[in-house]
């Protein structure tokens, strides 16, 4: 029988699946190796490894593994809701809060969004498909996994692929385009150090004003803000640090590690060696690349309007990809003054854009679920 089982195996085994186990095999080299999201490409990859294995019963619908986690933490939409929990938690919104006009760059920077989805549509995609490639330039792994759950399944694991991965490389993509779009004299402005203080019940009351408001003018947005401002609640209220620190710690590493392994294992061969996944990953880095250069244009303009009193690299950080974005801004801008620190105005930019993205996200779905 286990001679039999072994040879069934091989005979079923694809050069697709052998593909696909090379991909997973390289996004486990570049968790390992190369240090890019490992928290999330190395169960993205294993996931991958063990979907493609022939005759495994790893999807079989009813006591698959694979089957059990896609029906209980993608499908529901679970699995991202927990991870903004926890995202939630980590996030301290008082920089944007210190300086509230850096909110314009994190919407700004969404442009990337709405950019490629009508690219996509304009490719022969439908609008659900379209809308799942746009959100791609969120630069957020859960709220692209959210609405692509909602919108085209069957896009999920590349999209959720792309997502993660041009995240991890921001630090490579985000540079060019800004020193393309801005000045060296630009790159050298010093912003004002001085900030309004922001009182505790300040950051206790913009959560719960940031659900109220969200939920009234995008609706669909609702459980993702929602999610993300009940983990900054806890952070910011004090009175429950137990339940801060789970869900920043222990419940963040458990949903991630469940999340990428169960979003590797809907790249089969069968669905992800397509030519629109191709599509997908071009479309990707597109997306990403509108978003960073609307944040910088838009940083511009702020710049012009203040008197250059706005370093216009600080637009960057307005897509969602946190902290990185903000770090990379702070590299490019030290890079032109060594005394010049934006990281504080980056930061800003860069948690205006988690909230953004979020809200995208959800206008997405009203706009599509609206039509469809």
């Amino acid at each position: 029988m286990l001679w039999e089982e072994v040879l069934s195996g091989l005979a079923n085994f694809t050069t697709g699946q052998a593909l696909m186990m090379l991909i997973g095999g390289v996004l486990i080299y570049l968790a390992i190796n190369k240090g890019m999201e490992p928290v999330l490409l190395l169960p993205i990859g294993l996931g991958i490894i063990l979907a493609n294995i022939p005759l495994s019963g790893v999807h079989d619908e009813g006591d698959g593994i694979f089957w059990l986690l896609k029906e209980a933490g993608l499908r529901t939409e679970l699995f991202p809701l927990l991870i903004f929990i926890g995202i939630g938690a980590m996030i301290d919104f008082g920089a944007l809060l210190e300086r509230p006009l850096t909110v314009l760059l994190g919407a700004a920077a969404q442009f990337g969004i709405f950019g490629t989805m009508l690219l996509a549509l304009a490719l022969g995609f439908p609008l659900n498909e379209a809308a799942s490639i746009g959100i791609i330039g969120s630069a957020d792994g859960p709220t692209s996994i959210y609405v692509a759950s909602i919108l085209a399944p069957d896009l999920l694991g590349p999209v959720a692929v792309a997502a993660y991965s041009y995240m991890a490389l921001v630090p490579i993509i985000q540079p060019p385009i800004m020193k393309l779009l801005t000045t060296n004299a630009e790159r050298k402005i010093r912003m004002s150090t001085g900030a309004r203080s922001v009182s505790k019940t300040t950051k206790i009351l913009f959560p719960l004003a940031a659900i109220v408001v969200t939920g009234l003018l995008a609706p669909k947005a609702t459980p993702l803000i929602g999610m993300l401002m009940f983990g900054n609640l806890m952070r910011e209220s004090g009175v429950v640090p137990r339940l801060a620190g789970t869900a920043e710690n222990e419940m963040v590493n458990i949903v991630t590690i469940l999340l990428g392994i169960t979003v590797g294992s809907t790249m089969t061969a069968t669905t992800f060696l397509r030519q629109d996944t191709i599509l997908i990953f071009v479309m990707g880095i597109l997306a990403f690349s509108i978003g960073t250069a609307a944040g910088v244009v838009f940083g511009k303009v702020m710049c012009h309007l203040s008197g250059r009193r706005v370093n216009p690299l600080i637009g960057a950080a307005g897509i969602s990809a946190f902290p990185m974005s903000a770090r990379v801004v702070q590299k490019v801008g030290l890079q032109a003054d060594p005394h010049n620190h934006l990281l504080m105005h980056a930061v800003g930019a860069n948690t205006a854009g988690q909230v953004a993205s979020a809200v995208a996200g959800g206008a997405l779905l009203t706009l599509v679920l609206g039509v469809l």
